[in-house]
């Protein structure tokens, strides 16, 4: 049973940005899993990005959007062949819980300028 959907939409040259001006930010924001990630793939800002639209969606289908918990607190992983999944931490693992969630669906995509991601909570 779906119990939550939810979209995010991100410019891709905003995180490329925030990256190059900010040396903490993929600290802050992602985990050291998804920054090793981000180094297999030279950190290339439209991978970042999409990363960064996933967890905010995840937020958005738990219904809450970023509240009570951190962004780093969602991480996005790959499997073997490159299919994102989601892992959750600390509180918003304790949401996930709260929320009987049982599993969390991402999709990604990008375009030259801009990255996508959808997820989907299901009970």
């Amino acid at each position: 049973m779906i119990i939550g959907v939810g979209a995010d939409l991100v410019e891709i040259e905003r995180i490329k940005d925030a990256v190059d001006k900010n040396i903490n930010f993929l600290k802050k924001y992602f985990s050291s899993e998804e920054i090793d990630y981000f180094d297999s793939k030279n950190l290339n800002p439209e991978t970042i990005a999409a990363n960064f639209a996933a967890k905010e969606a995840v937020s958005k289908a738990f219904g809450t959007g970023v509240r009570n918990f951190e962004l780093r607190d969602i991480e996005v992983l790959r499997n073997k062949i490159g299919k994102p999944y989601v892992v959750v931490h600390d509180k918003a693992k304790e949401l996930k819980e709260e929320l009987e969630i049982k599993n969390i669906l991402v999709s990604l995509s990008h375009t030259d300028d801009y990255a996508i991601a959808y997820a989907v909570c299901e009970k």
